[in-house]
């Protein structure tokens, strides 16, 4: 079977699982997750689409989200977007109808205002990563050239490339800030730009000179929220014959003129503390502040709690070149890496597991732990603590090292694993800097592994999840029942 025939094979394997294509309402993916909107939610077979071997697990949030890998999403969304197009919809309104109902329920449980807010958040944040990246490397490499001496006639070219980006990182915020919150998106970009212009220099407030960048990107998402309400009142106010000339005008005035009196002194101060906190704790206490920190990370990427950390990391970025956060965070994928091999070896007889684990490993060593988490130690319980507790080990140990000045910070934010190696700066050497990270990593990876090893399993745990799934598959088939009643992919969430 070519790739195109197989990526197609699983399309049109999921497709009859979710309800059909009269049940699809919106096809988008992700990294590593197919998200669907689903007319109605009832539908939807969840052990059967979890028995698939192509699914690591399922995930509900505002959409319904079916995790597949990186790599495997990208090539099966096409393929599925060609079944649903292709099929008849001649229940579509039927559907919506009888769907409305649950569909309003589910949004409504996932709308409170903090998770909003944090989506919102991210919307603003999250497509500026890979310009972070892209320039983040490009520094990388830069600061490697200047330390050997090579290239000089380059290097500046490089440093300009890469410091250009965060030299107006601000207007970027602010107009996406402005798109989000349902303004006019150029304008929240042009009130933003007042922050990084360089004429503010002139400028006292508060008793201070003002300085080009002072607030950074907290003031700019505040700067462009104010714009979007001004431009909005505006729109109710001013006549349709003037509106043309008097909304813009009065948003940036006014938004303008509280941004330099009132929001750049404020938010610069709130930077400034959020960037000597950072530091503060980490060199006095390191070792614990990581070992929290890379514990925690996990729970918090269940619950989407870790979104509201975006701004932070753009702001020791912005401020300090490189956040000290980062590579605390990234080692919970270590302790999730070593989890995910403790459990191959605890499950030798369990091939659907193990299948789940070597496709998905190669993702995990890069980073991208949600084929892991979702589709092996989440499930099965116990093993996704003691993947936190090899999380926490590795936090701990860069903590440590950031107790003894050597701090430990990520250019850009997005990747972690070994995907975070390019983006690696610190206060110390490059070379002292990767070493102290690939310590963390390796503490991560064992911890997490021994744990899990030794503590992972009950002995019920492993009584009904170390079975041979083959043999099952093969029994239930010739007894003619449906092989989706057999031993899923993804095991069921088991108690801790």
């Amino acid at each position: 079977m070519s790739n195109d025939d197989k990526n197609r094979a699983i399309a049109a394997a999921i497709l009859p699982l979710v309800g059909g294509a009269e049940n699809i309402s919106s096809v988008a993916h992700c990294m590593t997750r197919l998200r669907l909107g689903l007319r109605d939610r009832s539908l939807v077979q969840d052990e059967a689409l979890k028995a698939l071997p192509s699914v690591m697990g399922v995930v509900e949030d505002d959409t319904y989200q079916i995790v597949l890998g990186p790599g495997t999403v990208a090539r099966v969304t096409p393929e599925f977007e060609a079944l649903v197009a292709e099929a008849p919809q001649h229940t579509a309104e039927e559907l919506a109808d009888r769907g409305a109902a649950l569909k309003a329920a589910q949004k409504q449980k996932n709308a409170t205002p903090f998770k909003l807010f944090l989506r919102r958040i991210a919307n603003i944040f999250v497509p500026l990563i890979p310009a972070l990246i892209g320039c983040g490397i490009i520094a990388g490499l830069n600061g490697l050239l200047i330390n050997l001496g090579w290239l000089p006639g380059v290097t500046p070219a490089l440093a300009a490339m890469a410091s250009g980006f965060m030299a107006l990182i601000a207007v970027f915020v602010g107009y996406n800030t402005a798109k989000e919150f349902g303004g006019t998106a150029i304008l929240g970009g042009a009130v933003a730009a007042i922050i990084v212009f360089p004429g503010v220099a002139k400028i006292e407030a508060f008793g201070q000179t003002l300085s080009p960048g002072q607030g950074g990107v907290l003031g700019a998402l505040g700067a462009a929220v104010l714009a979007v309400y001004v431009e909005k009142w505006c729109r109710r106010w001013v006549p349709e014959a003037l509106d043309v000339l008097v909304t813009p005008t009065l948003t940036v005035l006014v938004s303008g003129l509280v941004t330099i009196f009132g929001l750049m002194f404020v938010a610069g101060e709130i930077s400034t503390a959020i960037g000597e906190f950072a530091n503060w704790l980490l060199a006095n206490a390191g070792a614990g502040a990581g070992f929290l920190l890379g514990g925690l990370f996990l729970p918090l990427v269940m619950l989407g709690l870790h979104q509201a950390l975006i701004p932070i990391h753009t702001t020791l970025i912005e401020q300090q070149g490189y956040t000290v956060l980062l590579p605390i965070l990234a080692m919970a994928g270590a302790g999730q890496v070593g989890a995910a091999m403790a459990v191959y070896l605890k499950l030798p007889r369990n091939g659907s597991i193990r299948r789940t684990i070597k496709s998905a490993l190669p993702a995990g060593f890069l980073g991208v732990g949600e084929p892991l988490i979702y589709g092996v130690s989440l499930p099965l319980g116990r093993p996704f603590i003691t993947a936190c507790v090899g999380g926490a080990f590795g936090g701990g140990f860069i903590g440590l090292f950031s107790m003894l000045g050597d701090s430990v910070g990520s250019t850009a934010i997005g990747p972690s694993g070994w995907a975070l190696f390019p983006l690696l700066d610190g206060n110390k050497g490059l070379g002292e800097t990767i070493a102290i990270y690939a310590g963390g990593l390796l503490v991560g990876y064992a911890v997490g592994f021994v744990a899990t090893y030794f503590w992972g399993f009950s002995r019920e745990l492993l009584e009904e999840f170390d079975v041979d799934t083959e043999t099952a598959a093969e029994v239930t088939v010739a007894a003619g029942t449906p092989t989706t009643t057999t031993t899923p992919t993804t095991p069921e969430p088991a108690k801790v």
